[in-house]
């Protein structure tokens, strides 16, 4: 891809030892020599002074070229790495655009290595999904995303599309061979196959789904029921105040923790009660905005005197879609046991668990219910994935049932198997980039991080 050259700073914001300024284009040698007047040699450290265009010296450090295409971005790339002070590496970015680079747009050296060929859309994706990973196993994950195997199931399920579509083309082409020519072949049993080997694929994705965006869940309840306590003990960190005077708690508190790899935002909310402490009923509305984007509600009751008109409210209010556990706090002073038991009551059925947050008592059920809620289960070789991918695995999975019921229903229509067949590629080529609208690669790489 014929493309013009540009740069940007390769390392995070701020001061640091180190700083990288990454620029990628066409016959970047002269551009090298007008920056260090050196030219430097494929693939080693070349130490430079970079100069300003009067010969002063901005930084001495690094310089590496990469011609192509053996780069990341399938281009001639250059590498400075010089001092990490903000103002050196604004310097010599100011520099390189006065030597006819431009600034690089969010995600754009990525997109460049998948438009160039060197990485497919999900290794593209799993580059931003390393970056951001919460939890090391959501990076372990993206690294085996990046190193394609993600990519090559999809590519070994697409293999076997191609050639069940040549068999079933093939039948097209001579008639009178029809049904009899396909069982033959072992069509059917091909397809069977195929479906098994998809369901598995989208159960990993959807497990590395997990592993990269995690679960949501909000602390609710009336005033003084233990949601800082709960909070600090899931956290294992005192990152809420605890006191015994209702309505401590005047703003949301976010943290971050995870079970079994899955990162879990746990959001602690002001008390939900009738007040007339502006500052208070300022929290309060924040908390139902919070609980209104939230995957679960842990709804928190005192254990001594169980479910109130308050929290029946409460439950009143939740939107119906949201996942809830009761949690029934403070069993130590109750003298119960903490335990795990379904509830159903008018507002419908729950998940509720007997525990003392100050006592650590019943945490581990807990741990256990959020896990099962998210849906997770320990599985090997999880690949990280997105929404869209799980989108087009379940597209793909309904295309193939749908051949499948063609075929089973007897159905003289091989010309809708073989539709059905080839909308289940598409599907699983929007994955990896093989069939993706421009608009669709535009919003994904928008996403990523300037020099990446």
């Amino acid at each position: 891809m014929k493309s013009d050259t540009i740069a940007a700073i390769a390392t995070a914001p701020g001061r640091g030892g180190v700083g990288i300024i990454r620029i990628s284009g066409s016959n970047l040698l002269p551009f090298a020599f007008a920056l260090s007047g050196k030219t430097p040699k494929a693939r080693y450290a070349t130490l430079a002074d970079f100069r300003d265009a009067d010969g002063s010296v901005i930084d001495s450090g690094i310089l590496l070229y990469f011609p192509n295409p053996h780069s990341f971005t399938g281009e001639d790339v250059l590498e400075l790495q010089g001092h990490g002070g903000p103002v050196v590496l604004q310097m010599l970015l100011g520099r390189c655009l006065d030597l006819g680079a431009r600034l690089a747009q969010p995600g754009e050296f990525s997109q460049r290595a998948f438009l160039n060929g060197k990485l497919d859309l999900a290794q593209a994706e799993a580059v931003a999904d390393l970056i951001d990973a919460a939890t090391a196993s959501a990076a372990r994950s993206a690294i085996r995303s990046l190193q394609g195997e993600f990519s090559r199931a999809i590519h070994g399920l697409t293999d076997e599309l191609i050639n069940l579509r040549m068999l079933v083309e093939a039948t097209l082409d001579f008639p009178e061979e029809d049904i009899d020519f396909l069982k033959a072949a072992d069509a059917f049993g091909r397809l069977e196959r195929l479906q098994l080997k998809l369901a598995e694929i989208f159960d990993r994705a959807t497990q590395g789904k997990l592993l990269q965006a995690g679960l949501h869940v909000v602390l609710a309840g009336q005033p003084n029921v233990g949601k800082s306590s709960l909070l600090n003990r899931l956290a294992g960190d005192d990152l809420a105040i605890v006191t015994p005077i209702a309505g401590t708690t005047r703003d949301a508190l976010r943290s971050t923790i995870q079970i079994e790899g899955i990162p879990l935002h746990i959001i602690d909310t002001a008390g939900l009660r009738e007040t007339e402490d502006e500052v208070e009923q300022i929290g309060i509305e924040r908390s139902w905005k919070e609980i209104e984007r939230s995957d679960v509600v842990l709804l928190l009751v005192d254990a001594r005197t169980g479910i109130s008109d308050a929290d029946r409210e409460i439950l009143s209010r939740l939107p119906s879609r949201l996942q809830r556990i009761t949690i029934y706090n403070k069993i130590d002073l109750a003298g119960r046991q903490p335990e795990r038991h379904d509830e159903h009551d008018a507002h419908g059925d729950a998940i509720a668990v007997s525990l003392s947050a100050k006592a650590n008592l019943g945490i581990d059920l807990l741990r256990g219910e959020l896990l099962r809620i998210a849906g997770w289960h320990q599985a090997e070789d999880v690949f990280i994935a997105r929404e869209r991918h799980l989108r087009a695995l379940s597209n793909a999975q309904e295309h193939i049932a749908a051949a499948r019921s063609v075929v089973e229903g007897h159905l003289p229509a091989l010309e809708l198997f073989a539709e059905e067949l080839r909308l289940a590629q598409h599907s699983l080529g929007e994955i990896t980039g093989e069939f993706t609208a421009d608009d669709l690669l535009g919003v994904i790489f928008s996403r990523f991080c300037i020099g990446k």
